[in-house]
């Protein structure tokens, strides 16, 4: 069993987890489970309550209930419990870090590292939801043409309701907190689905806020295949608000989900532009940290370098070296590469790196894959009419293109469906800064790896890389309304006399 006696009761015996609801730890009346796979071994490691559409509409109905309370509880006291949670996180990262080593196959040290940062991130929000909170505006009607100082205005911001969050499997535990903090500090109800690899890394999580002693019924985990409560829980009534991390799943979701606020954030393609004057070794640090680290399956992970065709032959040179120094292996050793999280995600990536054989790229290393695992690939002299070039590997693959112009290597960032975040290398600020400005991504790094942290940073894309902006101050923007009051008074009043 992973972890300690305080998880104790989120396992039904020795065999499946239970689902959260109403403030307790219940076994599904479907009598069924989903399996979840361990990346490393191939086997079944856990298994998750397969939770019925009735459950579901359970859930939503304790929701909407006890958000109307909680949007009562005084401010203080939201941030009060949320600092309770974040210690808790804290205090039990080793057994949830555990979860994510078997799970989704997450280096050790890496899983330690998110179960800390969510709790920091916790911290962080229940803070800044304080001050954003704490204040309005008060308009005065005379700023307007044509009228009279006979209206005083006081907006405020309020909760929207029932927030529906899915995170991704490649971060189960830090993008859910980075949507359930910011919606309990708004005033907000949650319910949360986890993804299904990273499904008991997220009870190990939720069982941390239920531990702090917030009121039942306000967060809710629903495990369970999507293909049964997927589209029910996304076109919900009762949800207010969504917010998703994940992949093409996200488009569907916004064209079903209806006139309610969306929060997406959907894959990149991050392009990294290397100028002639740029530090070939800063460059090489960071196409090793930005492409390869978690085997590549981040959104914000390098996923093509576009590189000037002077400085190509000696990057590339640089980039192997490094490569050749990579550990790979099972995450419990807390090798540099990892297994990626399912078989049919090592398949897709296969799929790509046939494709560039076969087109004839520069294979840098021999590709090796032993069931999950497969070693880092360094593809150069990729062309635009590979699948590499353009799809989204998500696994320690990296195709390198050599241009011959800044304006080509726009051009292909730009031609992308995706626009989360790119990066560019060069000594000249100037240069930089214009290139930033035409390339249509979220985020532009100078001079760094694309990364979606520090938590408080905006985080959003363009094009299909999604819908709003993250960062824990748009979030508990997003996740609250404009409230106004209007006081008419029988006569202008003014100020001064």
């Amino acid at each position: 069993m992973a972890g300690t006696i305080v998880f104790a009761e989120i396992l039904d015996g020795d065999s499946v987890y239970k689902y959260y609801s109403d403030g307790e730890w219940k076994k599904s009346s479907s009598g069924k489970s989903v399996a979840i796979i361990n990346p490393t071994t191939r086997k079944t490691q856990y298994k998750v309550q397969a939770c019925s559409q009735a459950e579901v509409n359970k859930v939503m109905e304790s929701a909407k209930s006890a958000q109307k309370a909680w949007a009562r509880t005084p401010l203080w006291k939201r941030a009060e419990l949320l600092h309770k949670a974040a210690a808790i996180l804290k205090e039990h990262k080793a057994p949830i870090a555990e979860c994510l080593v078997k799970e989704i196959a997450k280096p050790a040290k890496d899983a330690v590292t998110e179960v800390v940062r969510s709790g920091d991130l916790v911290s962080y929000t229940a803070e800044e939801g304080v001050r954003i909170l704490g204040e309005g505006k008060f308009l005065v009607s005379d700023s307007f043409p044509g009228n009279e100082r006979t209206k005083y205005c006081l907006t405020s911001k309020i909760p929207l309701g029932v927030i529906l969050a899915i995170p991704p499997f490649n971060y189960p535990v830090n993008l859910a907190v980075s949507k359930i903090a910011p919606a309990l500090i708004a005033g907000n109800s949650l319910v949360l689905k986890p993804p299904t690899q990273g499904a008991v890394s997220c009870l190990h999580m939720v069982h941390c806020f239920h531990l702090a002693g917030f009121p039942k019924g306000l967060i809710s985990c629903v495990t369970g295949k999507g293909s049964e409560i997927g589209d029910f829980l996304t076109m919900h009534p009762g949800v207010n608000c969504i917010s998703f991390t994940g992949g093409d799943t996200g488009i569907a979701i916004s064209k079903k989900s209806g006139m309610i606020p969306l929060q997406m954030e959907l894959g990149g393609k991050d392009a990294c532009i290397v100028l002639e004057d740029a530090d070939l070794d800063l460059v090489a640090a960071n196409i090793i940290k930005g492409g390869f680290s978690y085997s590549g399956q981040r959104c914000t992970a390098i996923k093509v370098v576009l590189v000037m065709e002077t400085v190509a032959d000696a990057l590339v040179e640089k980039v192997k070296a490094r490569v050749a120094k990579l550990r790979v292996g099972p995450p419990e050793d807390d090798c540099d590469i990892t297994p990626v999280v399912t078989e049919s995600s090592a398949n897709f990536i296969e799929g790509l790196v046939t494709d560039a054989k076969e087109k004839g790229a520069t294979f840098c290393q021999e590709y090796r894959r032993e069931g999950n695992l497969i070693w880092p690939l360094l593809l150069d002299n990729v062309r635009p009419d590979m699948r590499i070039a353009w799809e989204e590997p998500f696994g320690p693959v990296l195709p390198v293109i050599r241009i011959n112009s800044v304006e080509e290597g726009i051009h292909h960032c730009n031609a992308s469906n995706f626009g989360l975040q790119g990066c560019v290398f060069t000594k000249d600020i100037n240069k930089a800064v214009l290139i930033s400005d035409a390339m249509e991504t979220g985020t532009v790094q100078i001079n760094s790896a694309p990364a979606r942290g520090p938590d408080h940073f905006p985080f959003q894309g363009l094009k299909d890389s999604g819908i709003g902006s993250q960062g824990i101050t748009n979030s508990i923007n997003l996740m609250t309304k404009v409230k106004s009051t209007v006081i008419n008074l029988p006569s202008p009043s003014y100020t001064m006399g």
